[in-house]
């Protein structure tokens, strides 16, 4: 089984999307919140499900997608995965590497 550790960044990543979203619904911002983290236990069972970040280009980090969001990570060992940032698809992440 992989352990699967959500880093410093993601966590405020996840924070501040309930916020944002939470300005018109704080139900739906619970529940965008928890599909993004519910996307993530996929990786237990195979930590190269998702694809290469194109922006980064190195095999070990990687991305899955869910909704308007990439969450972003990279495969530290077969039973280790850390959850590097959650960003949402249509602003430049160029900036956040």
């Amino acid at each position: 089984m992989v352990r699967i550790k959500w880093l410093k960044y993601a966590e405020l990543d996840l924070k501040e999307i309930y916020e944002f979203i939470a300005l018109d619904s704080k139900r739906y911002a619970r529940f965008q919140v928890e599909k993004i983290q519910k996307k993530t236990e996929i990786l237990k069972q195979g930590n190269l499900v998702g694809k290469k970040v194109l922006e980064i280009n190195h095999e070990n980090v990687r991305e899955l997608i869910e909704g308007d969001y990439r969450i972003i990570y990279r495969i530290i060992s077969n039973t280790e995965i850390h959850i590097l940032l959650v960003h949402h698809g249509a602003r430049d992440l160029s900036g956040r590497l």
